[in-house]
């Protein structure tokens, strides 16, 4: 694409998920790549022309006419009917195959007793899902290690009880953070992994403390950035657009407490927040990070090699395809400065600090007991709902009464096994001692 030799594109995909395919690993097992996660629930484009990532004016309206109706119309059904059509934007149109395997993977982990309500998520079973490929015995092993992580790491209790006073001393010396959306609506995360100073950073932190940063972030970005850019755009957004710039980064930055960071944040993503990555671009890729990538890949998953445009010098015209000039830093090539904030990196600009939007997930939060319930319980408001939802714990209370019978016949079962076994031995004992006549 480029002229030059230094700055031309080191491309491992172009493709950022616009279409099926598939791709051997090095393991030489094929692995599908799906479609944006989104790609299930476009709604029909309302004309052919690039599209700008800023909120129209008659977007915001049409929003606030829904915040202003929960605030006149309180209980009413006409305030239901407005809420209903805030989480039809929020959810999004399911595909219905998608949606067929969907529902037979959770009646699957509800019928095992693996299936807990407040993950009973029909988005967050389809990221599962969709990271094995389809394949129901991993997906739920991946799942239950999901399940299982959140509960030893105390996710749940991060928002609330983990304080990160460094963050702005961290803020520093690793520069990073949300700034903006792109095109489609998607929020777009940038790190500056030039400019880190390791050595600052673990004077200020620890390694661990950075990871649980981390976590902290992921969740405010599927509790809230997600459901706001939804919002905004007026269709469902559900990952994240990503630019890494690598200037000036090379094998001697890779030393060891670098790829612990490394590894503990990679392990985290994909293992834990899985089809979250909608493209990353890696740019101002110099000869040195050429050598350190060919060493960084190994470690990242096939699916997510694909994602990753690794970029030279004149990567410009390939993030303002993607990104509006508006939404991009001029360090980046955009025009935005957020001076106001000391810097972009730190003004976590998007439409998750828009009072307006912000508003009406609280609206709709306070039917569903929290935002990260709001793609899944669209029709909680209903009697019709209410009564599903008690038909479930009833048979869920069934199940476990169920469960724990046929773990009591299974032990008295074996426990005849054992005493037929004995029997059994008593019986040729008896046959071999010979009898007088």
């Amino acid at each position: 694409m480029y002229k030059s030799k230094e700055d031309r594109d080191i491309v491992i995909s172009k493709g950022g998920g616009d279409g099926d395919g598939d791709v051997a690993s090095s393991s030489g097992k094929t692995k599908i790549l799906h479609p944006p996660i989104e790609s299930h629930w476009h709604l029909p484009p309302q004309d052919k022309h690039r599209p700008s990532s800023s909120m129209s004016n008659l977007g915001l309206k049409t929003m606030i006419k829904f915040r202003d109706s929960f605030k006149k119309l309180g209980g009413s059904s006409s305030s239901i009917s407005s809420n209903k059509s805030l989480k039809t934007v929020l959810g999004g149109v399911r595909d219905p195959k998608d949606e067929k395997v969907v529902e037979c993977f959770r009646e699957l982990l509800f019928l095992e007793g693996q299936l807990p309500p407040q993950h009973n998520d029909y988005h967050t079973l389809l990221r599962f899902l969709r990271m094995r490929d389809f394949d129901f015995t991993k997906a739920k092993d991946a799942f239950l290690s999901y399940l299982k992580w959140r509960e030893d790491y105390m996710v749940d209790a991060i928002p609330k009880e983990f304080k990160f006073e460094e963050y702005e001393a961290v803020k520093k010396c690793y520069p990073h953070g949300y700034h903006g959306v792109d095109r489609y609506g998607r929020p777009v995360y940038i790190e500056r992994i030039g400019m880190v100073d390791l050595n600052k950073l673990l004077q200020v932190t620890t390694l661990q403390r950075f990871a649980r940063y981390h976590v902290s972030e992921q969740e405010k970005t599927l509790n809230l950035r997600y459901p706001a850019c939804s919002l905004a755009a007026k269709r469902h957004v559900a990952s994240t657009t990503s630019i890494l710039d690598v200037n000036g980064v090379g094998l001697a930055n890779f030393s060891k407490p670098a790829r612990y960071l490394f590894m503990e944040i990679q392990k985290i993503d994909s293992n834990y927040y899985p089809e979250t990555l909608n493209r990353l671009f890696i740019v101002n890729a110099g000869s040195g990070f050429k050598m350190l990538w060919k060493a960084v890949k190994a470690f990242l998953d096939t699916r997510t090699l694909a994602k990753i445009q690794v970029l030279g010098y004149n990567y410009q015209s390939n993030l303002l395809d993607v990104v509006d000039q508006s939404n991009l830093p001029t360090f980046l090539g955009g025009g935005c400065t957020c001076s106001d904030y000391g810097g972009c990196l730190l003004s976590d600009k998007g439409p998750w600090n828009n009072p307006d939007i912000t508003e009406m997930l609280q609206a709709i939060s306070a039917d569903d007991n929290g935002v990260n319930n709001y793609e899944e319980n669209g029709n909680l408001d209903s009697d019709e709902g209410l009564l599903r939802n008690i038909k479930i714990k009833a048979l869920e209370a069934e199940f476990r009464e169920a469960n724990k019978k046929i773990q009591a016949l299974e032990a008295a079962l074996e426990e005849a096994k054992i005493v037929l076994k004995e029997l059994g031995q008593h019986v040729e004992e008896l046959r071999s001692i010979p009898w007088e006549g």
